[in-house]
């Protein structure tokens, strides 16, 4: 307890890493007073001496040892190397530590595109160097050392020599290694092993996928800040899984609202939590949910228009469009014309907004073309062989505009033709024939339609 308001303390291996180990241990039991067990545990490099004791394969003082003895030899390679994240997929960043030989290695595999590069302190600053001009995200990792490296096999002999009365058993929480990339026996994991935990690739991503493909889908992070969960959801993205990650605390909120959020969190994804233990005493209780819909207030403006349904059509002989820009449509007597109609506001239609050209909203071509679709749609042309725009349709910012397509009888080959009229309401009321009187104006186009 000493340590923890001692930065410079902080800073040295041998200090903060069995800090961590007590913190990650401790958050796990925390997790099970709130009857959240793991079914599976996985740890990622230090981190997997707490999954071992969380799983029972190592006893606390057993974990204490390693964790101990092993940060305590790291002191011996402190100011030689350093470890550098990559944000690139794994093959690239070994693509590009080929320059530098041995003088740099793949430290650990966090995700698809989570990579940390472990090695010589002067070969990191060339790496970082050449990422940052490359556009890549290269951060320094605040170490000093250079673990999964070449640089471990230094303190080989000591931690054989250290850890060698370690005394590990199997456990019935199935132990997923990093060092393997998968399940492994848990009565495996003596000095040798947490020798190569320290020594090689950390396989995170083999792990977590390893675990996706057995069906986990929550995964808890119990550390002092989530550093892994990204990773995890990344993995499972590109696994075509949807799964939960959370952490318990996190840096400078290390208080229970923060670890009861993280509670409520993996609740919410699935975990099964004991509510229960938490409010024990305090005579909290269920509640039922209410019986009625839950209330609403809308805050859209509601549309002014009102659109020419079927029936309404039918009321006044008209047929209906069936269509967002048009009300009715109609066949006109003693020949095979047909005429539709429809109104554009901009209380109906607000979008028209958006395509103002020096303050004027003008209807867009692209729906003066869709409105001649549709008007070809109706009488069996499919094919536009000629299209000539003469004049834009303005929308008035008050009021709207009327709109009508004329469509011609077939000629001899069953081509015909459509004229696109509008006028502004207001503008030439009753004078008889209307649009084709010169009070209102052709809008914007000929189509010649045809069948074929």
């Amino acid at each position: 307890m000493d340590v923890l308001g001692d930065e410079v303390a902080l800073g040295r291996v041998d200090v903060v890493q069995p800090v961590l180990w007590a913190v990650m241990v401790s958050l796990a039991e925390v997790w099970r007073s709130f009857g959240v067990v793991p079914s599976a545990v996985v740890g990622h490099s230090q981190g997997e001496i707490a999954a071992a004791c969380v799983a029972g394969a190592l006893s606390l003082e057993d974990g204490a040892r390693v964790v101990a003895l092993r940060s305590r030899a790291l002191r011996a390679l402190s100011g030689r190397g350093g470890m550098v994240s990559v944000s690139l997929p794994v093959g690239e960043v070994r693509e590009r530590l080929g320059v530098w030989g041995e003088r740099l290695s793949v430290a650990a595999v966090n995700g698809p595109s989570a990579v940390v590069v472990s090695g010589d302190a002067d070969a990191l600053d060339e790496l970082v160097a050449v990422c940052e001009a490359e556009g890549i995200r290269a951060r320094r990792v605040p170490v000093d050392y250079a673990s999964h490296c070449a640089h471990v096999e230094a303190i080989e002999g000591e931690l054989l020599r250290e850890l060698a009365g370690i005394d590990p058993r199997s456990s019935l929480v199935p132990f997923y290694s990093t060092v393997a990339g998968g399940v492994l026996d848990t009565t495996g994991l003596d000095a040798g092993y947490w020798y190569r935990n320290l020594r090689q690739t950390v396989r995170f991503d083999e792990a977590v996928r390893a675990l996706l493909a057995d069906g986990f889908q929550v995964f808890v992070e119990a550390s002092a800040h989530p550093v892994l969960t990204m990773g995890v959801e990344q993995t499972a993205e590109e696994h075509g899984t949807r799964v939960t990650a959370v952490g318990s605390l996190r840096r400078d909120e290390g208080g229970l609202d923060r670890f009861l959020t993280s509670v409520a969190e993996a609740y919410v994804g699935g975990a099964s939590v004991d509510w229960a233990r938490m409010f024990a005493g305090t005579g909290a209780r269920r509640v039922e949910l209410p019986t009625y819909a839950f209330q609403r207030e809308r805050y859209w403006l509601e549309s002014a228009g009102v659109a020419v349904g079927e029936g309404a059509a039918a009321g006044l002989g008209l047929g209906s469009a069936d269509h967002p820009l048009l009300g009715a449509v109609v066949g006109l007597a003693g020949g095979d014309g047909v005429l539709l109609t429809g109104r554009l506001s901009l209380v109906s239609h607000g979008w028209l907004a958006d395509h103002a050209v020096w303050g004027v909203v003008v209807v867009p071509g692209s729906a003066l073309v869709e409105l001649v679709l549709r008007a070809g749609d109706g009488v069996g042309c499919g094919w536009l062989e000629e299209l000539t725009l003469e004049a834009p349709l303005v929308v008035p910012e008050r009021g709207g505009v009327r709109v009508q397509l004329s469509v011609g009888a077939p000629d001899g080959v069953g081509r015909r033709v459509v004229g696109v009229f509008s006028q502004v309401e207001g503008e030439g009321e009753g004078c008889g024939r209307g649009m084709r009187r010169g009070c209102c104006r052709l809008v914007f186009l000929w189509w010649r339609m045809s069948m074929s």
